[in-house]
């Protein structure tokens, strides 16, 4: 009787336990860890031009004395620029060496942020934004669109090294939304029309005008102002007459 009723305790226990799920764990490392390869191996040669070491120079020189190694960031940024879009390992030497720098420190560095390619990318990099406020207002349709129109898939470079794709977080113009990055431009307001037009005229060797393509100049309301229509009040406005 005693053991009937334990063991009813116990499947009803066992009914309220809650079953915890999680999601699957990733089994990509090319985010973090170094395979050395033809084109980006310790052996491959990278120096700073003498116009880059003079930038460098000046960037250091912005930070207090024993303090040099901050200027990490823009330094990997600058070699990052030279190497054509992305930072080779003996880029990251190069830093170390310049900083005075553990190589390891500055492998943290250039691991940690998204903005550091480790790879090499096309000539003209769109990263398209599909956070939420993008992908409310139709990232997805944008990003099929450049599927479509590069005949490339997400984290692909087309075959004349022309154009690389990839999906990225939030970059930040969300009232812009949808929009992409090319480069160092943003192109906001997004159309799946306007997306084709930005990409023929960079096969054609133009430059695509940056910034909303919508008619905004900026991130101001689309349909006008919705407050401060009005010239502001001078000074004493509301104030006491006795003041």
């Amino acid at each position: 009787m005693i053991s009937s009723t334990a063991n009813k305790i116990g499947r009803a226990l066992s009914l309220q336990v809650r079953s915890f799920t999680v999601s699957s764990a990733s089994l990509s490392d090319s985010l973090f860890v170094h395979r050395d390869t033809p084109q980006n191996n310790p052996d491959v040669p990278f120096n700073f031009t003498q116009e880059n070491i003079g930038r460098a120079n000046a960037i250091i020189n912005i930070y207090p004395e024993g303090h040099k190694r901050a200027a990490v960031i823009p330094l990997l940024d600058l070699a990052q620029r030279q190497a054509g879009g992305w930072l080779p390992i003996s880029a990251m030497h190069a830093v170390a060496d310049m900083l005075s720098m553990p190589k390891m420190r500055v492998y943290e560095v250039a691991t940690f942020y998204t903005m550091f390619n480790r790879n090499p990318i096309g000539k003209n990099f769109v990263q398209v934004c599909t956070t939420t406020p993008c992908w409310l207002m139709g990232s997805e349709k944008i990003m099929n669109c450049l599927k479509k129109k590069l005949n490339i898939n997400n984290g692909e470079t087309t075959s004349d090294g022309q154009f690389s794709l990839l999906e990225v977080e939030c970059l930040g113009a969300c009232v812009n939304a949808p929009m992409i990055q090319i480069n160092d431009n943003y192109y906001e307001d997004l159309t799946e029309k306007d997306t084709e037009e930005i990409i023929d005229d960079l096969k054609a060797g133009r430059e695509p005008k940056a910034g909303p393509r919508n008619g905004r100049f900026a991130c101001e309301p689309r349909d006008g102002l919705t407050s401060l229509t009005e010239p502001p009040p001078g000074p004493g406005f509301k104030i006491q007459p006795g003041l």
